[in-house]
């Protein structure tokens, strides 16, 4: 049995976890790279055997859809040569790049492990470099192989399509709706007890077009009136936040089923968790309503990841049957 190290690449894109703060410790900005990330964890050089990419140095509001697959193409690319790929970002869109790259990389990639942090380094109890140690440690494991893309904070092991950020600042911010972590870190031990259905990628992250098509996001509320034009203009496809499992107040629907004729309309529930009902009411703007109108169900996903499932399979050309039929099978 061979004794080397498992070779991991370290590719960071900014986030809390690379800010520090000023002299007066305040006012932290994303300042350190890859290699002063390292440094801060004991240990590191025990775990695997390491590379590092400074990819991008954004706050992770900044990042883009581009972006993303600008950095699944550098997986890509570069998978053939690693055990296991490391990111790191800030933790305002972590869920949605982790899911991103579930959408884009293939079963062949290594093991991708997204991370981050809650506090800064000029905080008391920083916690980058814990979560970077247990990121490192699961790409580096036989456990973590096949799995497709994972996120990593506090210990805890998380499955991109149902990970959240579900507290603005406590250090143990994020967590699954739906499923839970489907796994964990104690001392120097990986555990992956409830390995993931895998799917095969929307696309290939080389086939996409250079400007990707853009779609919307309107979330209804009480009261909320029907959609008009403007709100819908540029967009080629549209979801729909709706209501408990699937529901909008009447004025919207006949709106709603007009923009429907034209570009696809996917509707998601706004609590973020559960599924999108599909026959139990049949009030005018119910599920049965509007599903009978030409929307999409979303099914188990948000709405802030049933739009990046759109926004690739709209560039990759899929039609309606072929986007319905995908997230019939987002579980």
């Amino acid at each position: 049995m061979s004794d080397r190290l498992p070779r991991v690449l370290v590719v960071t894109l900014g986030g809390t976890i690379a800010s520090v703060p000023d002299r007066a410790g305040h006012d932290a900005v994303p300042r350190l790279g890859p290699d002063e990330l390292i440094a801060s964890v004991p240990g590191a050089e025990h775990v695997a055997t390491l590379r590092t990419e400074s990819f991008r140095q954004f706050p992770s509001g900044d990042l883009s859809v581009a972006d993303v697959v600008a950095l699944a193409q550098l997986i890509h690319r570069r998978g053939p040569d690693l055990d296991g790929v490391v990111v790191t970002q800030g933790t305002d869109t972590l869920e949605e790049t982790s899911y991103l790259l579930e959408l884009l990389l293939d079963r062949d990639a290594p093991p991708v492990v997204l991370t981050g942090a809650m506090r800064n380094a000029g905080l008391a109890g920083a916690d980058g470099p814990g979560n970077l140690l247990a990121a490192l440690r699961v790409a580096a494991s036989p456990e973590a192989r096949g799995a497709g893309p994972l996120v990593v904070f506090a210990d805890e092991i998380h499955l991109p399509r149902f990970v959240r950020k579900q507290h603005s600042s406590r250090v143990h911010g994020f967590g699954s709706v739906n499923a839970g972590p489907v796994g964990w870190v104690v001392e120097e031990r990986v555990r992956i007890p409830l390995l993931p259905r895998r799917r095969g990628p929307v696309c290939s992250p080389d086939s996409l077009p250079a400007e990707l098509p853009a779609v919307g996001v309107i979330r209804v509320g009480l009261g909320s009136g029907p959609i008009l034009p403007e709100h819908v203009t540029g967009f080629a496809g549209l979801v729909v936040d709706a209501f408990g499992g699937g529901h909008v107040p009447s004025p919207i629907v006949a709106s709603l089923a007009a923009v429907a004729e034209r570009i696809p309309v996917v509707m998601a529930s706004r609590t973020g968790a559960g599924e999108v009902y599909e026959s139990t009411y049949a009030f005018p703007g119910s599920e049965r309503d509007l599903l009978e109108r030409g929307l999409i169900s979303a099914v188990a996903l948000d709405g802030i990841k049933a739009r990046l499932q759109l926004i690739l399979l709209l560039a990759s050309g899929a039609d309606r049957d072929e986007i319905r039929a995908r997230y019939e099978s987002a579980v």
